[in-house]
């Protein structure tokens, strides 16, 4: 009987990617230009959403707040683009096809996906590494951009290989097998070098004397499930190497329920009045686009973060008289639930909302004690503005509430994932 080949899959990074995007377009090098990605209008507490290959080598970290570079270091700063990164990541993709159908690649974020190439290598006459190096070659031939490419027997091993392996090589590419996993990274420091292990949980295990891979593997499993729960299944698969999942899985999968959430840091403490005009702006925002997807939701969750350095925060549920994405109905269960759960005594920093139980709008039950004549006219005004933001933009139609001087709709807006688009 005919055994089937390993499976071989690729994991490509676009090094840096926004500062590598920022260097390009100034005609710099994006691995030798020192160079951050910040708002400049905001303090010296923004957070850099990338920072060069030249500046980590001097020791500034990717994610670190602007006060803390280094004064002697001299950087460029590049105010966010994302429009342009975008449009960038989208180059990028097409670059992927032309090598490996859709089917076989999984986007991970803006600048990473994950490819099966196992059928693909007998094709192209190639190795994995051959292969990984063509289209990394080709990636930055096409755009300047830089990519580190990670190759695994499984999605997990092709990470780790990239996350650990590539970034650090001279070569940009990392490769590993279950084998080659446990004989090079078993003891490898620190645990949070590994997919899917954070801080939090990095933590957890070090109270158990875990440090390493190598120890978990070696942990009782009775009493990992005990302390863990069920996703001591994924630490102890991924400690020996494990991934039983696959491309194929991830594109076949179905949620039971979908979600859709929005959140928002604050630039300052609001008091209680200002942070429920800013509740107020998210959650119509949400419902707007709920209601321009034909989509309903059954209820919605507030949570409200406070200021200062414990992390506090609280929140609530409010659950709707039935599945609906009308603006008036959202209002009114923002309000009830804002009241009630928020600290009066306290300012908020952080707001975040969750439509939850969303579905496909479909007939609904009428009774006595709806006005469907109100309904109808609330129906028609959310299309025309819709219609009317699709045509003119976001901000062709505003509320009272939104021209406050502490509301940030307008602000946000022009955003695209909470940064700037780079668009005026």
């Amino acid at each position: 009987m005919e055994t089937l080949p390993k499976k071989q899959y690729l994991c490509i990074d676009l090094k840096s990617f926004f500062a590598s995007v920022e260097c390009v377009e100034r005609g710099l090098d994006p691995m030798t230009t020192r160079l951050i990605v910040a708002d400049p209008e905001r303090n010296q507490t923004t957070v850099c959403l990338a920072v060069t290959p030249a500046m980590k080598k001097l020791g500034v970290k990717n994610r670190c707040r602007v006060y803390e570079i280094p004064t002697n270091i001299d950087y460029i700063k590049a105010s966010p683009r994302m429009k342009k990164y975008i449009k960038y990541s989208a180059e990028v993709y097409g670059v992927y096809l032309k090598y490996i159908s859709k089917d076989d690649i999984h986007v991970y974020s803006i600048d990473e996906v994950f490819m099966d190439v196992t059928k693909y290598l007998p094709l192209y006459k190639m190795t994995a590494r051959d292969l990984g190096e063509t289209i990394r070659q080709d990636v930055y031939k096409t755009t300047g951009i830089p990519a580190a490419c990670g190759i695994g027997t499984n999605l997990y091993l092709a990470k780790i290989a990239l996350d650990i392996m590539a970034k650090e090589s001279p070569d940009f590419i990392g490769a590993l097998d279950e084998e080659t996993y446990r004989e090079t990274l078993w003891d490898h420091r620190p645990i949070t070098d590994f997919w899917h292990i954070g801080k939090g949980i990095a933590s957890r295990l070090a109270t158990y004397g875990i440090y390493t891979m190598r120890d978990l593997a070696h942990y009782p499993e009775k009493t990992l499930y005990k302390k863990l729960g069920v996703d001591a299944e994924i630490y102890i698969d991924h400690a020996w190497g494990r991934e039983p999942t696959t491309i194929e899985d991830i594109k076949s999968y179905k949620t039971k329920s979908r979600s859709y959430s929005t959140s928002q840091i604050l630039p300052r403490g609001y008091k209680l009045d200002e942070g429920l005009i800013i509740a107020k702006e998210m959650a119509e925002h949400l419902c707007m686009e709920l209601f321009d997807k034909e989509v309903v939701a059954r209820s919605l969750t507030l949570t409200v973060g406070y200021e200062g350095k414990e992390r506090e925060w609280s929140g609530g549920t409010y659950r709707f008289n039935g599945p609906t994405n009308a603006v008036s109905n959202v209002i009114a269960g923002i309000e009830s639930v804002y009241y009630n759960v928020t600290d009066r005594k306290k300012l908020i920093r952080k707001i975040s909302i969750c439509f939850n139980n969303v579905d496909k709008q479909t007939c609904e039950q009428l009774d006595f004690f709806t006005d469907e004549s109100v309904k109808q006219k609330e129906n028609a005004r959310m299309k025309a503005v819709n219609s009317i933001r699709r045509k003119y933009g976001k901000n062709s139609l505003l509320k009272g509430r939104d021209l406050e001087e502490c509301a940030t709709e307008k602000e946000r807006n022009r955003q695209i994932g909470g940064h700037k688009s780079g668009e005026k």
